[in-house]
């Protein structure tokens, strides 16, 4: 009796009121999204709310198992819940259904369970033991290819299913460790990275542009340094030029012109980082190798994005505006402006969405359920919605600042990098600033298996704090 009581006490109320909170108002605006007037009963259990309501009662019995388990499971057995969920990501590429083009889904006796969205708080729980380990250092080689690992399992199973989305959410865990001491330096390469696949993609030449800048600043540099070598070195640099041009005559090379100056940057590159050794300078070595780095990320850009779905092309250059599709790749993010949009301040009142009543916008009540939001509630309503949500992430923080384990705190900022994620590129996609992936936003988007994924992450968490005073007795 003393250990319940002690428990309803630790628990974090404001957490759990704002989780009811959220998945009530989601529900409200899933029944606002597929309002019928043949059922207006919010109950009616034909139709997707009354579903969803079910999928609500069962998050509450999970939470509530949860709760009373006590919290040294979760981090023993934790590779072990993580090895159960990718041999069912394993399984459903064998044994799962189809649909909308993606193989990961289970039909249990007509209930659809989607196993991708439970790899999340299992990846979250592997990734908190994993770093929790005496000795592990985030900074050595052997750690970051360990965490790598883990991560790519469950993306790479995903993405053969052919939910690239889903498997994205796994690069929101950079957040978690850069918290854990990943130095700054990597985190700004992270977003390097991005930026050098959105401008290779709006801009090919950038790889031409790129050497061309490169190779003048190490010019500038090598010429301030020292000019009678500075000579010498643009003497083999010619040189080498005129041989890789005397090879391509000689063997009838069939490259394009794009290869062969890349050919001829990286000939130069091994010349001069001869020169560049002996002189000791190795600042130039260093714009030496992040041009390199560069050019062989802007080229895989070029490579993986061949790979994509024709689809996810045609999603990703409507967004960069590089095609304009209004009715294909972009129609449904352009009609979700539009009903966000005619919602203006105080929006038009609850049910009385235009674009919704009318299924103007697809999949509106999942992917582009926000839209239902603007439309309905405004600009008032959406704001109160995201602030909500970050009201929630944020409580989330400070929860995971407080933990006396390392595992409950690593795996506390797991939990909030993941629902950032999801609502930022929910939110972003639906006001066309982010590419559509087909992500739920918590909470708010019709599903089972999402909703109780996020339960399941959520209150693993709120459990692991409920027991922080308890840690080291």
């Amino acid at each position: 009796m003393n250990r319940r009581s002690e428990l309803l006490k630790n628990i974090d109320w404001l957490s759990i009121f704002l989780y009811t909170l959220l998945i009530l108002m989601g529900w409200l605006n899933i029944y606002a999204a597929v309002y019928n007037e043949g059922h207006s009963n919010i109950f009616d259990i034909t139709q997707r709310y009354g579903k969803q309501l079910m999928w609500i009662g069962a998050s509450f019995i999970l939470a509530f198992c949860i709760i009373l388990t006590d919290s040294k499971f979760f981090t023993a057995f934790s590779l072990v819940i993580y090895a159960i969920v990718i041999s069912a990501l394993v399984a459903v590429l064998i044994f799962g259904v189809e649909s909308k083009g993606s193989r990961s889904w289970f039909d249990i006796a007509g209930i659809r369970i989607q196993p991708a969205e439970f790899g999340k708080f299992s990846t979250c729980l592997a990734i908190a033991n994993i770093m929790n380990r005496h000795g592990f250092k985030i900074m050595s080689l052997s750690s970051l290819l360990l965490i790598m690992v883990i991560l790519a399992l469950p993306a790479g199973l995903i993405i053969l299913q052919n939910d690239t989305g889903s498997a994205l959410v796994y690069s929101s865990f950079v957040l978690v460790m850069y918290r854990e001491g990943l130095h700054g330096s990597l985190l700004l390469l992270y977003f390097i990275f991005i930026a050098i696949f959105i401008f290779t993609l709006l801009y090919p030449p950038l790889v031409i542009i790129s050497m061309i800048i490169a190779g003048s600043l190490i010019a500038f540099l090598y010429y301030r340094q020292n000019k009678h070598e500075f000579y010498r070195l643009l003497f083999f640099i010619i040189l080498g030029f005129a041989f890789t041009l005397f090879l391509k005559w000689l063997l009838n090379w069939t490259i394009s012109e794009h290869y062969l100056l890349l050919y001829i940057y990286a000939l130069v590159s091994l010349i001069g980082i001869y020169f560049i050794y002996r002189r000791r300078m190795k600042y130039i070595l260093w714009v030496l190798l992040a041009s390199w780095l560069c050019i062989s990320a802007s080229i895989g850009v070029d490579t993986a994005f061949e790979k994509l779905q024709p689809h996810q092309k045609n999603r990703i250059n409507d967004l960069l505006g590089i095609e304009s599709d209004l009715q294909g790749a972009g129609y449904n993010v352009y009609q979700s402006e539009i009903a966000i949009g005619s919602g203006g301040f105080w929006g038009k009142g609850y049910l009385e969405g235009t674009q919704t009543k009318f299924n103007f916008v697809p999949e509106q009540d999942t992917d582009f359920i926000f839209c239902t939001v603007g439309e309905e509630w405004g600009f008032v309503g959406s704001a109160l919605v995201i602030g909500l949500l970050m009201a929630f992430i944020l409580r989330i923080i400070q929860l995971a600042e407080r933990q006396r384990s390392a595992f409950s705190r690593i795996y506390g900022y797991g939990v909030a990098s993941i629902l950032f994620f999801h609502m930022a590129i929910n939110i972003g996609m639906t006001i066309g600033i982010a590419p559509v992936i087909g992500i739920p936003l918590p909470f708010f988007s019709y599903g089972g298996s999402s909703l109780w994924a996020f339960t399941i992450l959520i209150f693993i968490f709120l459990r692991l704090d409920a027991n922080r005073l308890q840690v080291f007795s």
